[in-house]
């Protein structure tokens, strides 16, 4: 177990047990530290309330007593957990610094970390990253968003493993001293403005990457999106910039046929497996932190002619009949979906749908040029019937739930079409998560065949 040898704080509220809550709260108790831990939807029968109240944990369940900050110098909260929260708004009010779990695994590692955010993309490029110096025989852990929760997977490391962390804004807006020896800032758009309530507060949030960087780390930055470009000015690390659009001898770049990191040819575009200029984007800065962490140009290459993508981001599902269906249920915004449907350019089946966030679907008319047909779902599904309509197409199916729109879909599907779900909608309306939503999908596929 690793100890907390420079952590300032003795007297710790954890708000909300799930996965991060609760490898946030063992490492705690393990380092002697005094802990309240709170969760409204925990029980006394539940195996972790059990637990941590074995290891001399003070749980409290059901209600949200304020007076749970009294004598406590420190709130530990689940990223999700909102700032309107009435003991997070109070711990506010008291000057209790807030952070996230992921704080305190940097306290907990001593070793190089790469810290990939940015509205899209996050997940598909820590994947990238990791598998490069994995193939590359470079030691590596992967955590945060994807893998395991970080605290828990510092618990084993060695100094000398890289470890590599997909970050929200809900987890970085929680941080303070935080720092990657290599961030990645993918993209910044308009997104979860129901939690930060505003764009600036979202972007803040994401810029806290950099914030605590020295002139000894690195910062990996796309080049063409304006606010991050603006922003990264006045960053203290070493910046390396992306784009697919210009060249970039400082950075990661393509020409019309190959690849490069700096002035050195990687790989020839025609061999990389994975679809879409979005992707692409992915690519180059998964290329620039690998070859800055130690990968070899064999293990880079590697991984870009065998990935495909990663479970529920256009993933590929199967071939069925000639109809190519492909899950890419993250699309939980518009800018992912207007990029899923970018990346074809045969006939689209569109499945399309869910949360309704009091958000219009205007900015998707000119990605819907390849679109004939539309198959809708969730509370949004009557707008979306009003996008169609506006744009002229013309075949329209609302259906109950995903499984349903596979089969409508593929019903008046022809051959060397796309049928895509891309639903431009956060899943919680009818599913727990988009991953739930995906799965439906793909076994609605199976059942196809």
């Amino acid at each position: 177990m690793k100890r907390l040898t420079e952590f300032p704080y003795s007297n710790i509220v954890v708000l909300g047990l799930a996965r991060s809550g609760t490898a946030a709260a063992e490492a705690l108790l393990a380092n002697d530290k005094t802990i309240r831990v709170h969760d409204k939807q925990a029980t006394e029968q539940d195996e972790t309330v059990i637990r941590l109240k074995a290891m001399g944990a003070e749980v409290i369940i059901g209600s949200h007593p304020i007076s749970i900050l009294d004598g406590m110098d420190l709130v530990i909260k689940n990223p999700g957990i909102s700032y309107d929260n009435p003991i997070v708004a109070e711990a506010i009010r008291r000057d209790i610094p807030i952070i996230t779990e992921i704080e305190l695994a940097y306290y907990l590692f001593d070793g190089p970390i790469i810290g990939v955010t940015g509205s899209n993309g996050k997940t598909t490029t820590t994947t990238l990253v990791t598998d490069m110096l994995k193939k590359s025989e470079r030691p590596v852990r992967v955590a945060g968003n994807i893998g395991i929760v970080a605290t828990e997977a510092v618990q084993s490391m060695q100094d000398d493993e890289a470890l590599v962390l997909e970050l929200s804004s809900f987890q970085l807006q929680g941080t303070e001293k935080f720092r990657p020896t290599t961030a990645i800032l993918l993209n910044i758009f308009e997104a979860h403005l129901d939690y930060h309530k505003t764009l600036s507060n979202y972007k803040q949030a994401k810029f806290n990457i950099f914030r605590n960087q020295t002139k000894d780390d690195y910062l990996i930055y796309n080049a063409e999106d304006k606010a991050i470009a603006e922003e990264v000015k006045d960053a203290r690390a070493k910046l390396i910039p992306f784009s697919v659009h210009q060249k970039l001898e400082a950075g990661a770049w393509i020409d019309d046929k190959y690849v490069y990191f700096k002035n050195e040819k990687i790989i020839e575009l025609k061999e990389i497996v994975l679809v879409g200029e979005h992707n692409l984007q992915n690519i180059l800065a998964a290329i620039a932190a690998a070859k800055l962490n130690g990968a070899t140009n064999e293990g880079i290459y590697r991984v870009l002619t065998t990935f495909s993508g990663v479970e529920h981001r256009l993933q590929f599902v199967e071939n069925i009949n000639g109809r190519l269906f492909y899950n890419d249920s993250k699309a939980t915004n518009i800018l992912a979906t207007q990029k899923a449907l970018d990346s074809f350019k045969q006939p689209t089946i569109l499945l399309a749908g869910g949360l309704d966030r009091g958000n219009e679907f205007t900015d998707l008319k000119p990605h819907l040029k390849h679109v004939r047909a539309m198959v809708v779902f969730g509370q949004t599904a009557s707008k979306l019937k009003e996008l169609a309509a506006e744009v002229g197409i013309e075949k329209v199916i609302e259906s109950e739930n995903v499984e349903d729109a596979v089969h409508a879909a593929y019903s008046i599907s022809e051959e060397n079409e796309v049928i895509l779900l891309s639903p431009a909608c956060a899943s919680w309306d009818q599913y727990r998560t988009f991953e739930e939503r995906g799965d439906m999908f793909v076994q609605a596929v199976h059942k196809l065949m």
